[in-house]
């Protein structure tokens, strides 16, 4: 058994075998995850019902086990902030801004090879994609360059 935030097996897995550069979709309810993500990106659905399980639910345990080095948002439209901004700034680290990116130059990211793992939500709010870049894994301190 883990003893940790994270302990699903599927997610864990595709975690491991990611690297410096690899990103992970984290998609609201109304993202087209069949369409709109890598097609070898490895997905998990975690969308048991309607605000059942929430993107940020979701980030808290994968930010609990993994460094992320950046963060890019679906942007509205109209460039109002959804109000889901501020619950990512609040989990990512204090160094990671948000890069909000328009829809269809969202898409086109996250259908990149990088792109090696999508987790669908039962996120209700809009806008409430992101897209996390993973970032090194420093070494111990006695063992730094």
């Amino acid at each position: 058994m883990i003893d940790a935030k994270l302990i699903h097996p599927q997610i864990l897995s595709a975690l491991g075998k990611a690297g410096h550069g690899a990103t992970i979709l984290i998609p609201d309810g109304n993202y087209p995850v069949a369409t709109n993500a890598h097609p070898q990106a490895e997905r998990v659905y975690l969308n048991l019902a309607p605000g059942l399980v929430t993107v940020t639910d979701v980030m808290e345990a994968v930010l609990s086990v993994t460094p992320i080095e950046a963060a890019h948002v679906m942007r509205r439209d109209d460039g109002a902030e959804p109000s889901i901004y501020a619950d990512f700034r609040r989990l990512l680290p204090d160094d990671v801004e948000l890069s909000p990116l328009e829809r269809f130059a969202f898409y086109d990211e996250a259908k990149k090879d990088s792109c090696c793992l999508v987790i669908a939500t039962g996120e209700q709010r809009i806008y409430a994609n992101i897209l996390l870049t993973i970032g090194v894994v420093a070494p111990p301190a006695d063992q730094a360059v």
